[in-house]
C-alpha cells in the first residue's frame, strides 16, 4: 500500500506563480507546447462567480470518446477542484483547441488502472509522487492502491 508521509496543499505565494506560468504560455497562445500532456482549465469560481483558470496535467487522453483525465496533486482543498465540484460544466484548452467538457469525478476502482497506466508511460514522472505526500513501493499494486487514493477528474466532451 502506497504510504501517505505528510499532507500537501496547493501553492502560495512564489510558489503559486510558478505553478501559474503555464497559464501565460496558453494565453499566448503556445499550448501547443505541452502536446496533451497539459491542458488549460476554464471555471467559474465558487464564490465570487469570476472566470478562472488553473493548467492541469493530463494522466489520461482517451482518443476515441476524446476525455482527459487529471489529477487533483493538492487534493480537495484545491480551488479549481471546489470550483468543478460546484459547477461541473466548464471548458478546456488542449493545445490551441478549446473544448466543451463535463467534469465527473472518477472511483477509486476507475483511477487505479488509470495511475498504472499513467507510470508505465511515463516512468520518470513516477519520482514526483512524493511531491503529493506519498510513498510508493514501485509495484503494480502499489501504483494502482494509490490511484485509488488521489483524486482523478475524467473531463469529458459535452
Amino acid at each position: 500500500m502506497p504510504e501517505k508521509i505528510r499532507d500537501v496543499s496547493p501553492p502560495r505565494d512564489l510558489n503559486r506563480a510558478f505553478f501559474r506560468l503555464p497559464i501565460y504560455l496558453f494565453r499566448l497562445g503556445l499550448g501547443g507546447i505541452f502536446g496533451n500532456r497539459m491542458l488549460l482549465l476554464n471555471h467559474t469560481g465558487r464564490k465570487s462567480g469570476q472566470p478562472r483558470q488553473a493548467v492541469l496535467e493530463v494522466v489520461h487522453h482517451d482518443s476515441v470518446n476524446g476525455t482527459f483525465v487529471v489529477n487533483a496533486g493538492f487534493g480537495p482543498t484545491s480551488d479549481w477542484y471546489q470550483n468543478l465540484l460546484a459547477n461541473p460544466d466548464v471548458s478546456i484548452v488542449v493545445g490551441r483547441q478549446p473544448i466543451d467538457v463535463r467534469a465527473e469525478q472518477l472511483t477509486p476502482d476507475e483511477a487505479g488502472p488509470l495511475m498504472l497506466n499513467f507510470v508505465r508511460q511515463h516512468p520518470q514522472e513516477a519520482r514526483f509522487v512524493r511531491y503529493l505526500g506519498y510513498k510508493v513501493d514501485g509495484s503494480d499494486e502499489d501504483w494502482i492502491a494509490l490511484g485509488g487514493e488521489l483524486i482523478l477528474i475524467a473531463l469529458k466532451p459535452r
